[in-house]
């Protein structure tokens, strides 16, 4: 159990998604969580499923929190940190979970000498099985960094890298869920294609896709190692690799990565 108060400023789906997961992990109970959001409905929604207090006030949740995650969206950023700024007299752990905005910006606006911690998470992390990143700030202590980590893996897998890698990170796991889901669109439409029903065509692609990615983690073997296993020679997967790889399928994927991560690179420069 943590002895830290944990205080949100934003009440949202990921807000909430991190208070549910450590009280599932019984990292913490509802009586030391607050969140607090200028949308009432917010408010309600996430009082109706984490059973925690909320409010209006940032500035009250502050005062209350050991460790302060700064939950609202990036273009919204600004404004909350600013209105924090000379409301931080208790000096909590803060952690940030805006994409693309960097620690010196945290620092500008929330003013020197905080305990700052970058968070990439991304939406996976709404079922419990999330991949997350996150970056310590100059102030932060190794303690810090174990308590992000045990919170994040509340909410699924966290590593720890320097902030230079979390372009990247957005780029692969942050970003990476679309394009999944993209693919297994694609791998639905060609069930279809070859007669099978939409229902289970979309059901055996995404098992296909999730059994896939447990046979990777589980067993630690190279991707490419289990696709050789089931590439006979002359067969069927052969062909079909052999399509992929004419469609350029690996070169978009690192493409998508690429560019996404680049993208991410563009808004930190404009946070």
């Amino acid at each position: 159990m943590l002895e830290q108060r944990i205080g949100l400023i934003g009440a949202g789906q990921m807000a909430t998604a991190l208070a549910n997961g450590l009280i599932k992990a019984k990292l913490t109970t509802p009586d030391r969580i607050v969140a607090s959001d200028v949308d009432a409905t917010a408010r309600q929604r996430f009082e109706n499923t984490v059973a925690a207090r909320t409010t209006a006030d940032n500035a009250e949740v502050a005062s209350q929190s050991d460790v302060l995650v700064l939950a609202v969206k990036p273009q919204h950023l600004a404004a909350a940190a600013i209105g924090l700024r000379d409301r931080l007299t208790s000096k909590p752990l803060i952690i940030s979970i805006a994409a693309g905005v960097r620690l010196a910006t945290l620092v500008e606006w929330l003013g020197s000498g905080h305990r700052l911690v970058r968070v990439m998470p991304n939406t996976p992390c709404l079922i419990g099985e999330g991949a997350c990143a996150y970056s310590l700030g100059e102030h932060a202590t190794a303690d810090d960094g174990a308590l992000v980590g045990r919170m994040l893996g509340a909410l699924g897998s966290a590593w720890q890298v320097d902030e230079r890698q979390l372009d990247a990170v957005t780029g692969l796991s942050g970003s990476g869920p679309a394009f999944v889901y993209l693919m297994i669109e694609a791998l639905s439409d060609g069930g279809v294609r070859m007669g099978l029903p939409r229902a289970i065509a979309t059901q055996l692609a995404a098992k296909t896709v999730s059994g896939s990615a447990a046979m990777v983690l589980q067993t630690g073997e190279h991707p490419a190692v289990l696709k050789d296993r089931v590439t006979s020679p002359g067969g069927t997967t052969i062909a079909g690799v052999l399509a992929m790889e004419s469609g350029g399928v690996r070169a978009a994927l690192m493409a998508a990565v690429e560019a996404a991560a680049r993208r991410s690179q563009e808004l930190g420069g404009k946070s």
